[in-house]
This record gives C-alpha cells, structure tokens and sequence, in this order.
C-alpha cells in the first residue's frame, strides 16, 4: 500500500506518517521507482502508534514497545506491563501536581478579586 492509500486507510496525514517512520514506529519498502510500500498490517500499526500517544506515551517509548504487541490489537505481552505501570504512576504524579497548581492559581485569584475591605475583613 502507497503512503496516500495509508493515509487516506487511517485518516493521519501523510506528513504525520512520515514522521512516524522516521521515529522507527512504522517500516516502509521502497518501490523500484523510489516510493514508499507498506505492508498490508500498516493500518493497524497505526492505530496503535495512535492509541499509545493518545495515553501519553513518547514515540520514543511507543518504538519500544513495537515488538511487545499481542495480537491484533494494543494489548501488549506481560513482559512490558511493568514500564507502563511506571509511566501511569509519572502521569498521575504529574495529574496530581496540576491540580496543587490550579488550587493555588485559584486561592490566589480568589484574593485579587476581593474588594480592599473584604481583604481586611
């Protein structure tokens, strides 16, 4: 399959597919006349090159995990289990420090909009 048919497959541009190869996500043939080939399980690379980003996950991160798929769709093999479970407790540790973040953002809003009175109240 073409990069346009690719493309057009799974709705990402081709410019993002391109991006995808050269991060080692995704793997193209060359064609005697020098365009890109893909094989027929492309599509569905795809959609999981965009479910691991859409959790978060660095294409770094996502071209280690490449080998570690089982099966068809995102589910991966027991062997990675323990790095995701690393990059959900980063996440939640991260989820955990905005919302510190917004409540300070908002104590701190909350006393610039009182009035001079009510602040010496």
């Amino acid at each position: 399959m073409k990069i346009g048919e690719l493309s057009r497959a799974t709705g990402v541009s081709i410019r993002l597919l391109r991006y995808y190869e050269e991060q080692g996500l995704l793997v193209s043939e060359r064609s005697a006349g020098g365009h890109r080939q893909y094989a027929a399980d492309a599509p569905a690379t795809v959609a999981r090159i965009r479910g691991l980003l859409a959790a978060g996950l660095s294409t770094r991160v996502i071209r280690d995990l490449m080998p570690c798929f089982a099966g068809d769709g995102i589910a991966l093999q027991a062997c990675v289990l323990d790095h995701l479970t690393t990059q959900l407790a980063d996440l939640e540790a991260r989820i955990a420090d905005l919302s510190d973040a917004r409540t300070a953002l908002l104590g701190i809003l909350d006393a610039s909009t009182r009035s001079p009175a009510q602040l010496s109240a």
